[in-house]
Order: structure tokens, then C-alpha cells, then sequence
């Protein structure tokens, strides 16, 4: 099973925010999007909130399968 993850670009809203979060298990990811959505986003944080944060997250697809990006 790979990495999970949730990106605020696939929800665009009134902050303009471009922050991706990835973590090895859904607890650990569901601890820092909890804390990245109430400090950035001004949510509370209630178990609906957490519900519908572990709805949306997306399995990464593995490092062969991603697009090569060059560093400048």
C-alpha cells in the first residue's frame, strides 16, 4: 500500500492555498491535515471535519509512475 495524500489545489477556496500533505498511514495524515485546516482555513475541528478530511485522500501513484521534473 502506498503513500496517501491530500492536496488543497483540488479545493480551491477563499485562502489560496497550495499545500500538498502525504503521510505512510491515514492517522498520521489525518493529524496534519486536521491541523493545517484548522490553522490555515479557520475549520473546527469535529469528527465530521475529520470524516470528511479521510474521504478525500487520494492514493499516491508509485515514483516510477510520476512525471520527471527537472531542478533548476
Amino acid at each position: 500500500m502506498g503513500r496517501k495524500y491530500i492536496d488543497c489545489r483540488d479545493f480551491p477556496g477563499a485562502v489560496n492555498c497550495t499545500v500538498a500533505l502525504s503521510a505512510d498511514t491515514d492517522a498520521e495524515l489525518l493529524e496534519a491535515a486536521v491541523e493545517h485546516g484548522v490553522a490555515v482555513h479557520h475549520h473546527k475541528d469535529s469528527p465530521e471535519f475529520r470524516q470528511q478530511l479521510l474521504h478525500l485522500f487520494k492514493e499516491e501513484q508509485s515514483p516510477g509512475a510520476r512525471p520527471m521534473t527537472s531542478v533548476a
